[in-house]
């Protein structure tokens, strides 16, 4: 059966797959272009870099599609409101938010027209968030990449928000690699759409250096591991000889902060340098952040290619439901 349309504000994605929006330049408009042109919501990651390149980028991928953009902005970020204010300047569909949660930007969203779209990882946030305003809301859980607010499966997690959340889009996030996943939580879960990120790294247009590829293709269950990050929260990423380092607890610290880029630091290392480490190809000394089901996924395909087979899958076992909102 046809998947549904997910609508979010007044933009409607005609595939209900929203891209993750991976931070460091892992997702910019060479990403997002590709997966609103395919009907989905295509995600620019904001953090991590300056204003203007990011409002450049958005002005790209907006000249380059009548699709819906959007882009992620970590609340941990020192320059958390220019990059938002910045990012609805350029002219960006929707906001998501997380690492973090701030109250004003509902505020802002609703004062520029602006969905704001939030990603927690538990019922309280999830509450708090519809009420202040949040046009939809993502449950990330532990299965995601990069940063994790909770410990807890998304088959466990979801259930639970699902109950407070009737209003609004609720979106499943973590660990989802294939459309038979992405149709179980429609279906049995009652998601209004899925969130992916770690299976859009391995798109050919993904902008993300060729050996940050390959570590994904190489990795195997027990390469994914827990680490720490500055940010004060654990990330779910590769083992390389600097995550060797951190596990082993050797010293990584920086020499000085270069980029000065959190509001809250504690200073074990600089995430933003090792982060574009990996991006850049010295995966040895980078950090690749990864969801924990990375290691099924074994071929880089193009973006429409991944959407084909999400579809296909997805819409083989998919059983139409009534709209929870």
């Amino acid at each position: 059966m046809k998947l549904p349309e997910l609508k979010i504000g007044s933009f409607i994605a005609k595939i209900p797959i929203i891209q993750g929006g991976m931070s460091i330049r892992v997702s910019t408009s060479a990403l997002a272009v590709p997966v609103a042109e395919c009907g989905g919501i295509g995600t620019i990651g904001g953090s991590g870099i300056p204003v203007p390149e990011l409002q450049e980028d958005i002005r790209k991928a907006k000249n380059a599609t009548k699709g819906i953009i959007a882009v992620n902005i970590m609340y941990a970020m020192k320059d958390f409101y220019e990059l938002v204010m910045g990012s609805i300047e350029a002219g960006a569909d929707m906001i998501i938010t997380g690492a973090g949660f701030s109250r004003d930007i509902f505020k802002i969203g609703k004062q520029h027209n602006v969905p704001i779209v939030s990603i927690v990882s538990s019922p309280g946030l999830a509450t708090m968030a519809e009420k202040l305003g949040a046009s939809a809301v993502i449950v990330e859980a532990a299965e995601a990449g990069g940063h994790l607010g909770t410990e807890v499966s998304l088959r466990d997690l979801f259930p639970a928000i699902r109950k407070v959340i009737s209003k609004i889009p609720l979106i499943a996030a973590g660990g989802i690699t294939n459309g038979i996943e992405m149709a179980e939580m429609m279906d049995k879960y009652g998601a209004d759409g899925v969130q992916i990120a770690s299976r859009f790294v391995l798109s050919k247009e993904c902008s993300v250096s060729e050996a940050f590829k390959q570590a994904f293709l190489k990795a195997r269950q027990e390469d994914i591991v827990l680490v720490s990050s500055p940010v004060g929260m654990p990330g779910r990423a590769i083992k390389t000889p600097f995550v060797d380092k951190m596990l082993n607890d050797e010293d990584i610290s920086a020499k000085k902060c270069l980029f000065k880029c959190l509001k809250k630091c504690d200073h074990k290392y600089c995430i933003s340098e090792r982060l574009m480490a990996a991006f850049n190809g010295d995966v040895e000394n980078g950090l690749v952040f990864s969801g924990a089901n990375t290691f099924k996924m074994k071929e880089i395909l193009s973006v429409k290619e991944i959407f084909d087979n999400f579809v296909k899958a997805a819409e083989s076992v998919y059983k139409e439901k009534c709209a929870a909102y």
